[in-house]
């Protein structure tokens, strides 16, 4: 057995002395206990943190059906259910690691990665070491490369709120309603919804919240033995990660934050959604500018107006009878809201849909379908929602009230018609949650907290540009980097040589630029020649030598 002393670093958080008081004398930490036997939660990530760098974590090949190859290695970190009983009930977090390939002089300490959600494994964080991306090439010589399941995720005490193969069936209800017993219906499925997490996962639903998670972080990083975090967090991970830095800024010696979710207290996470609905249409648009400029190769449109009446046009016909028996109107947004995520999207969802318009009905079908026989893929997805679902619920309090969810959804459909009903519908289950629901903490940090790298595209769809202004102005010395007219979902794993080396620079030397830097955008994705129009479908090429791998994309919804 292998533990991480062999690679980290033998410094741990807390001296061996409170550590040892900590661990070995509860009736000690229980005089700081409350009426009700509760401790104050800084003092239980405290106990588990000594606990966890004591234990250390007993790497070991991983386990063969999980997917990762030698020499990456997989362990566990014990962490409490609740940090308020870090004496009580225990759930185990699974880890995994690639060690650095540089020198012994060369190594800095593990890089801990999550991609967001909430619901995002990082697991295949390491094979970013293992497959030679080259943009990580000169960080993995510094650092391990750490991953994790996050709390309910994966391998991680995995929750759930309906049967996965029930979760992924195929065709569902239209979510633009057109009439109110259509909303009647929704709202129907909503609260079933909410129901089945309770039922389904009861036990952990109070405590999945965006805090317990950072403090999970934080005896992750006790477990590693390193004695300071250094952690790059995308997407939904910027928000864990703004979280951690104001619980343990002290415990930070390197982060980078990566499309950025805004922390403010009143846009967690009603607000947050509803920001979303307007920022996707944005970026809908532009990608449907970008097919309309490539009509010769899609024959789709030669304007943006003439691209979305061929999209509505789908649509209606998927409404009225599902393409295959199984895609409809749910289905292709689910499909083709991969084209404002990422711009590794465009050209696959341009050629798939121009595939079908000339007469291949089957590429579309094959490319949105659920695979009933994967029940491993559907079990994972199921949970990746629930978990998405569960965390959003627990850290703030939403509306109860379903006139407000229509009155603000309807006024939005009006502008922002792309996923205003679509996301609506998958955070209702919020309205009637069954479970104990938080108040967000006031992220920011003033003092103890080394520079913060921010990294944020300026059309962002799941997490508008404002939210990288916000959590700058929040975190005390942070740099931001923008970059400037584009907008993918998840920067550093594109190719942009003003970001690039930023970001190796500040992993390598902690060192950031004087003030805030604007890039120019990464290249736009090329669209093959016309000569191959006879051939589109999913599976032409599309670049994919410059196309991040599946494991540097940010976790989506």
């Amino acid at each position: 057995m292998i533990r991480n002393a062999a690679l980290g670093s033998a410094a741990t958080l807390i001296t061996g002395t409170l550590a040892a008081s900590l661990l070995l004398a509860p009736p000690a930490a229980a005089a700081s206990a409350g009426s009700d036997g509760r401790l104050p939660e800084a003092l239980g990530v405290q106990i588990a943190a000594a606990r966890a760098a004591r234990a250390g974590i007993d790497w070991k090949d991983c386990p063969a059906d999980w997917g990762f190859e030698k020499p990456i290695q997989c362990g566990w970190v014990k962490v409490p259910l609740d940090y308020a009983k870090p004496y009580g009930k225990t759930i185990d977090l699974a880890v995994d690691r690639i060690g650095s390939t540089g020198t012994k002089e060369e190594r800095q300490g593990a890089l801990v990665y999550n991609p967001g959600g909430p619901g995002g494994s990082g697991m295949r964080f390491p094979r970013r070491v293992t497959t030679k991306s080259p943009l990580w090439v000169n960080t993995s010589k510094a650092y391990d490369f750490v991953g994790f399941d996050p709390r309910g995720v994966g391998h991680s005490a995995p929750i759930s709120c309906i049967d996965p193969q029930e979760f992924v069936k195929a065709p569902k209800a239209d979510p633009v309603p057109d009439s109110e017993a259509d909303k009647r219906a929704q709202r129907k499925l909503a609260a079933e919804y909410a129901d089945g997490c309770k039922e389904r996962s009861g036990e952990m639903l109070p405590h999945m919240t965006t805090p317990n998670t950072a403090r999970d972080l934080d005896v992750i990083r006790a477990g590693l033995g390193e004695k300071k975090l250094n952690y790059l967090g995308v997407s939904y991970g910027t928000y864990l990660g703004g979280v951690y830095a104001t619980l343990f800024p002290t415990h930070v010696r390197r982060m980078i934050v990566d499309s950025v979710v805004d922390p403010s207290q009143d846009n967690i996470w009603y607000e947050a959604n509803l920001g979303q609905d307007v920022a996707f249409q944005m970026r809908w648009n532009d990608w449907q500018d970008w097919v309309a400029k490539n009509d010769a190769v899609f024959h789709l449109g030669d304007t943006r107006a003439k691209v979305e009446a061929r999209y509505q046009k789908l649509r209606a016909k998927a409404k009225a009878n599902p393409l295959g028996g199984i895609v409809g109107p749910a289905e292709l947004i689910g499909f083709f809201q991969g084209a404002p995520y990422y711009d590794s999207s465009w050209v696959p969802v341009a050629q798939t849909w121009a595939a079908y318009e000339a007469g291949d009905e089957q590429a579309l079908v094959d490319a949105i379908a659920p695979d009933m026989t994967d029940t491993k893929g559907n079990a994972a997805s199921e949970n990746g929602n629930a978990v998405y679902t569960a965390v959003e619920c627990a850290d703030a309090k939403w509306p109860t009230s379903w006139s407000k969810w229509d009155r603000d959804n309807s006024r939005l459909h009006q502008k922002y018609p792309f996923l205003t009903w679509s996301n609506a519908w998958m955070n209702l289950p919020c309205a009637t949650w069954k479970a104990k629901q938080s108040t967000p903490i006031a992220v920011g940090a003033k003092h103890g907290l080394p520079p913060v790298l921010i990294v944020q595209s300026e059309r962002d769809a799941a997490t508008p540009y404002k939210g990288a202004v916000e959590l700058h102005r929040r975190l005390a010395g942070s740099r931001l980097i923008t970059e400037k007219s584009a907008g993918s979902h998840g920067v550093t794993s594109l190719v942009n040589p003003c970001i690039n080396t930023r970001v190796d620079s500040y992993l390598l030397t902690g060192k950031v630029d004087a003030k805030d830097v604007t890039c120019a955008p990464h290249a736009t994705p090329v669209a093959p020649a016309p000569a191959a129009a006879k051939s589109l479908s999913s599976d032409a090429p599309a670049e994919s030598s410059v196309l991040p791998a599946p494991e540097e994309l940010p976790a989506v919804r």
